[in-house]
């Protein structure tokens, strides 16, 4: 589950690279950043076990 975790973090942090540079797709890009360093420190405070 926490290999799940981090690939769609990993995954919406390049939506976002790709919209912010691609799309102007305005808040929904930065909802996606939001998102994914949620799931990160997620990761982070539960740790790899």
């Amino acid at each position: 589950m926490n290999n799940l975790l981090y690939i769609i973090a990993v995954i919406l942090v390049i939506l976002w690279v790709i919209g912010f540079f691609a799309y102007s797709a305005g808040a929904l890009i930065h909802i996606l950043l939001v998102i994914a360093l949620i799931a990160v420190l997620i990761r982070i405070i539960r740790g790899s076990s």
